[in-house]
């Protein structure tokens, strides 16, 4: 099974075939509009302008299981993505990336990379704080919050899981060779 075996749910109507991706480097981002990591979005389109061009694709799915900081219908957390931070990349659907309901796309990521890296006193403090409040974290490798980006290359490999402490600019070497 890869990346390309799945369809996800868009934002507006109709399904995403991943297959029609395939060729392009991926990030895929769990997120929310009312969270502390939410500022990320605005690293997230200039990675988006700079290397889109080039093959880069932003898979955009709001999540509203940490600390239901995406309450918003799909239709509102877009106006609020566009307006705030001028995203051009869409957002899909909203989904769960843990649990009994979780997304079959989020549930293959994690198998494929169970863990993220944590480096620096600061980070695993923070990630052992959130994971201590993060109800949905059942699981060693569920996703702990949200803004966990997942890396993965033309051929749909998961390269790389970031922790939400990493911002977009912090990944940018690494999408940069993929590219």
């Amino acid at each position: 099974m890869t990346i390309y075996d799945f369809k996800v749910k868009q934002r507006k109507d109709g399904e995403l075939d991943l297959a029609a991706l395939r060729g392009k480097v991926l990030l895929i981002v769990n997120t929310a509009t009312g969270c502390g990591f939410t500022p990320q979005y605005e690293g997230l389109e200039k990675l988006y302008e700079q290397y889109h061009e080039q093959g880069l694709e932003i898979l955009d799915f709001p999540c509203n299981q940490f600390g239901s900081q995406a309450p918003g219908s799909d239709a509102e957390i877009h106006e609020f993505c566009t307006l705030r931070y001028k995203t051009q990349f869409d957002q899909l659907a909203k989904i769960d990336v843990n649990g009994e309901n979780a997304s079959p796309v989020y549930k293959f990521l994690k198998a494929a990379a169970p863990e993220e890296e944590i480096s620096g006193l600061k980070a695993k403090m923070t990630m052992a704080a959130i994971e201590k409040i993060s109800k949905s974290c059942t699981e060693p490798s569920d996703i702990k919050w949200n803004f966990t980006k997942f890396l993965l290359d033309r051929e749909g490999n998961v390269v790389k899981r970031y922790n939400p402490m990493v911002t977009p600019a912090e990944i940018e070497a690494d999408l940069a060779k993929l590219i």
